[in-house]
């Protein structure tokens, strides 16, 4: 089991979350930062461009991806509002029992040979480069259940070379103590929080079979420290407890299990229908298809007999002020600071970033 040297780490990723999105990932190249719409699609099995390590992913963590599909001409396309769900989401990441998805001291190692990139790499974690080894070995290996937007950074030109990305489902990841990805392992790279981009998206790289832009999930990191992770077995489709910070050899069966099957936390629930203004709606506003723009038709003839209304003998107490979003549905406008949540406390409706 490898020292329990997390907590430190975990409790600055909240403020880390916040400032790279802010500053735009810190050390992140044009790609991440001026606002191109470039999205670039990484398979799970490809080590990508501009790797820091060798592939540190295990073979054994995780059944093999779908493949990639042959690339085609990029075209641009106008941002969709991505689904976001907490980090401590039961089932938003897998994994296999008693196996970790990558190798962490492998990781430590790779790293620790390289000065060079040992720089690069603490300056894209946002971490001091003497404090690596901790900070890897207080990560938890587990892989994405779902196509994940993310801010990889490279190694190019001896820096840290940030660019937005998504990652395939299945792909082996290292997650903080607030649930988020911080390491891609089949490239060493340190990932960040997405950074919304502007004006029309262009999506390069891989594609895969199965992929979709729509379905494509943002994690939010929690406020508290999580002290395990509820992932699914993806081998036989149950629920496994992984203590945070271990990679796999405490892994159990849940104390309390969650009250959904591992199939149920992407089966994307409509959102809520805007208010009715009477204004058009404009391009990129809804996530789902229009439901027509005929109103109902009015009965053929008024009742009989209409109801009378019933006065209530005390006023209603008045209706609270509407909830604002956490990101509003505008190009270019990062997450908002991340909510309260731990695993007993899931949020009743996705909130939205804009990809």
């Amino acid at each position: 089991m490898r020292p329990p040297k997390r907590r430190r780490y975990a409790a600055a990723a909240a403020a880390i979350f916040v400032t790279l999105l802010a500053a735009g990932c810190g050390g992140a190249s044009s790609a991440a930062t001026d606002g191109q719409g470039e999205v670039f699609l990484q398979p799970a099995a490809v080590q990508g461009p501009d790797p820091y390590t060798s592939t540190t992913a295990l073979s054994g963590g995780a059944p093999p991806p779908p493949p990639p599909v042959p690339a085609s001409e990029p075209s641009p396309t106008r941002g969709l509002t991505l689904r976001t769900l907490s980090g401590a989401t039961p089932g938003l990441y897998g994994g296999t029992q008693s196996i970790g998805s990558c190798d962490v001291e492998q990781q430590v190692t790779f790293l620790g040979g390289d000065q060079a990139k040992a720089r690069a790499f603490a300056r894209g974690a946002g971490i001091s480069q003497s404090d690596i080894p901790d900070f890897l070995r207080g990560l938890t290996p587990v892989v994405l259940r779902a196509d994940t937007r993310v801010t990889n950074h490279g190694y190019r030109n001896r820096s840290a070379a940030g660019f937005q990305a998504v990652l395939q489902s299945g792909t082996a990841v290292l997650v903080d103590g607030h649930g988020a990805p911080r390491v891609r392992c089949s490239c060493g790279n340190p990932l960040g929080p997405p950074v919304a981009v502007k004006g029309a998206v262009v999506h390069t790289g891989q594609s895969w079979a199965g992929y979709r832009p729509d379905k494509v999930v943002v994690v939010k990191p929690t406020v508290q420290i999580v002290n395990s992770l509820v992932i699914v077995d993806v081998i036989n489709n149950t629920w496994i407890d992984r203590k945070a910070g271990t990679e796999g050899e405490e892994d159990k069966r849940p104390d309390v299990l969650p009250p959904v099957t591992p199939d149920d936390i992407f089966t994307y629930p409509p959102l809520a229908e805007p208010p009715e203004t009477g204004d058009p709606t404009r391009p990129g506003d809804s996530t789902g298809p229009s439901d027509g723009t005929s109103s109902p038709a009015p009965p053929e003839q008024p009742p009989m007999n209409p109801p009378v209304e019933q006065v209530p003998d005390m006023p209603s107490d008045p209706l609270p002020p509407p909830v604002q979003p956490d990101v509003p549905p505008e190009e270019g406008v990062t997450p908002s600071q991340p909510d309260l949540l731990v695993p007993s406390e899931e949020p009743a409706e996705p909130d939205t970033f804009p990809g």
